[in-house]
């Protein structure tokens, strides 16, 4: 048609030069500003949702972290639960002790009355031993299950432990007789030393069970953490790398500009002559 206008090889050849420069510089400027080589599946789809698949695993190790920290919390809560349920019972003892050092009747009945109520305190203490609306020590106490994978195949169950005063539990009764009794006495201190006994073992049963649970905690936030690592290697870009690319680009684009006005120079100057 007449109104078309016919491109020189040369000009033609500029022009596409300048646009494919354009099309890089606009891509690279992306990835400064995104801070990614591969943000969407068109970039590199290979990539791309292999970086979804690490990154999707990470976030779900991130909430079994979470939960695991939570478990921890748990566990420490029920060990100091019994190291202060302990004390009570240490304190038990040293009452009866003086119980039975003492003739005085009167002064073993108010001592009688004082080893029964840190019994009551025991109980006491073991209902408000809860974490999260999980008790390990009451007289019924609960059972926490802890998951370390995805698919609840890694696991680790920790029982409760009953530490009430009742006979399920540390099985320590009420001052017999009122302590008027040496027998009574000696019943009571063969109890809490017994009582001692399974609280040391029970503290240390969950101590153990804790440390499991912090190593796991360590290793998931780890593998987590190299998840995301991977994830990063497969989409995040080289900002230096991109800078340097976007500088040569930028000079190649002007030589182009360049060349193109060359190029229209020697077409003015066919229609000069």
């Amino acid at each position: 048609m007449a109104d078309n206008v016919t491109l020189t090889a040369a000009v033609r050849s500029n022009l596409l030069s300048i646009q494919d420069t354009a099309f890089l510089v606009g891509r690279t400027q992306t990835k400064l500003s995104t801070g990614l080589k591969v943000s969407s599946a068109i970039d590199d789809a290979a990539a791309f949702f292999a970086a979804q698949g690490l990154n999707a695993r990470a976030s779900d190790l991130s909430g079994l972290r979470d939960n695991i920290d939570q478990a921890i919390s748990s566990v420490e809560a029920g060990i100091n639960g019994i190291d202060a349920i302990a004390e009570l019972v240490e304190q038990a003892k040293g009452l009866a002790v003086n119980a039975k050092a003492t003739s005085d009747t009167s002064e073993r009945s108010s001592l009688a009355v004082q080893f029964n109520s840190l019994l009551s305190q025991v109980d006491s203490l073991a209902n408000d031993a809860s974490f999260g609306g999980t008790n390990l020590l009451k007289a019924t106490p609960d059972n926490l299950t802890v998951n370390f994978n995805e698919d609840g195949t890694s696991s680790l169950t920790i029982a409760g432990v009953d530490t009430s005063s009742g006979a399920s539990g540390i099985n320590v009764s009420a001052a017999g007789n009122a302590f008027l009794n040496d027998s009574d006495i000696n019943t009571a201190i063969t109890a809490v030393n017994t009582a001692l006994t399974t609280l040391r073992t029970n503290a240390s049963t969950l101590g153990s069970n804790a440390s499991v649970l912090q190593t796991r905690l360590n290793f998931t936030s780890e593998l987590a953490n190299t998840l995301q690592a991977g994830a990063g290697k497969l989409t995040l870009a080289d900002l230096n790398e991109e800078s340097a690319n976007l500088l040569a680009l930028q000079t190649r684009q002007q030589l182009g500009i360049n060349s193109l006005s060359l190029a229209a120079q020697s077409e003015r100057s066919i229609l000069a002559l």
